[in-house]
């Protein structure tokens, strides 16, 4: 089958690699009907995290089961799914406790899984999905073609951007500031308006997302950063800041950003993936009462309570998908994705 490779920085392949093949009993081999680039995808991309060895990536799709183990007891063949960014048995102490992405048994797309099997990268024709019962959500049939962006968000992003807004303590009346115009970012300002939030600041300088922004629930958009942005969403809410801040980048200076931006008392929702360094200055926080809560966002567990406003169009995170790829051109994808040419890219294979 055919399936994404990152052999270096700015080398990414589409090649030949093996079909994959039940072995746990426990799994499932999924046909990807869609998968997607991440943001985060683009760190390795770029070399900010190196890739020493030529390997599978992608974690993010959408499909049809074709075949189970024979341990698998909740997902059928012929079942719609969508599978998280990670893997996980649902039933451990951690998953239990809500942070599924921490399960004793979990893993990651793209790497061995902890009983010997191969569980492979997300943008490929198939995929073979360890702890299939645990790791996917089935959604009822029929699924309609335009539903399928849509649903794709709940593997990451939207959830995500859920977990961020979650984190923060939104709640009704709030004020809410988002750092970061990425597709989890412009998820974040969907979930805080889910979640009643009345004052929506979106800091983006990117024209077209500062309008899905603001189709999104956006009231207001910053394009100042440092202290001049700090001062604009001050400016926004009554002088002293927002009430919560979402951050949906993971730099030192979007986490500077972000803290500085939070009203005394306030909170910062952090889901975006750590690089380049940010560190939590803890005696600023400590003088101004902000705290700081959130992390890898653990999306299976979101998937049932968002899946029915997405399937009912009450929300359309879809569309922060705004060009659609082969599979063979995911070169192309991560070169539009990097250069800012597109907010998020879906693969078809």
């Amino acid at each position: 089958m055919l399936a994404t490779v990152i052999h270096a920085a700015r080398d990414i392949r589409v090649e030949n690699v093996p079909d994959p093949v039940l072995s746990t009993g426990a799994d499932a081999i999924v046909r990807v009907v869609a998968a997607c680039v991440c943001g985060s995808d683009l760190w390795p991309y770029r070399g900010v995290t190196p890739t020493h060895e030529p390997h599978r990536i992608g974690h993010e799709f959408v499909g049809v089961v074709e075949e189970v183990g024979d341990a698998v007891e909740v997902v059928r063949p012929g079942d719609f799914v969508i599978a998280p960014f990670y893997v996980c048995d649902g039933t451990c102490a951690n998953c239990r406790n809500g942070v599924s992405t921490s399960c004793l048994t979990g893993g990651w797309w793209g790497a061995d899984d902890r009983f010997g099997g191969f569980a492979d990268g997300g943008q490929g024709e198939r995929v073979r999905v360890p702890l299939a019962d645990g790791t996917l959500a089935v959604v009822p049939g029929p699924v309609a073609d335009a539903e399928i962006p849509g649903l794709l968000t709940l593997s990451d992003v939207m959830g995500t951007g859920h977990h961020a807004a979650v984190s923060a303590g939104v709640a009704p009346g709030d004020s809410v500031a988002v750092v970061g115009d990425g597709a989890v970012g412009l998820c974040a300002i969907i979930a805080a308006k889910r979640l009643g939030a009345t004052t929506i600041i979106a800091m983006s300088r990117h024209p077209q997302r500062q309008a899905l922004a603001r189709e999104f629930g956006a009231t207001h958009v910053v394009e100042e950063r440092g202290d001049a942005g700090v001062d604009a969403v001050r400016a926004l809410t009554g002088g002293i800041g927002a009430d919560r801040v979402l951050e949906c980048v993971g730099t030192k200076e979007s986490m500077d950003q972000a803290l500085r931006s939070t009203r005394p008392g306030g909170m910062v929702g952090y889901v975006g993936v750590p690089n380049g360094g940010p560190e939590l200055p803890v005696r600023q926080m400590f003088n101004r009462n902000v705290g700081v809560n959130g992390g890898v966002a653990p999306v299976r567990g979101y998937i049932e309570e968002l899946l029915p406003d997405v399937r009912s169009g009450a929300i359309q995170p879809g569309r922060v998908f705004d060009l659609e790829l082969p599979l063979a051109d995911a070169a192309e994808a991560y070169a539009a994705m990097d250069e800012r040419r597109a907010t998020k890219v879906l693969l078809r294979p």
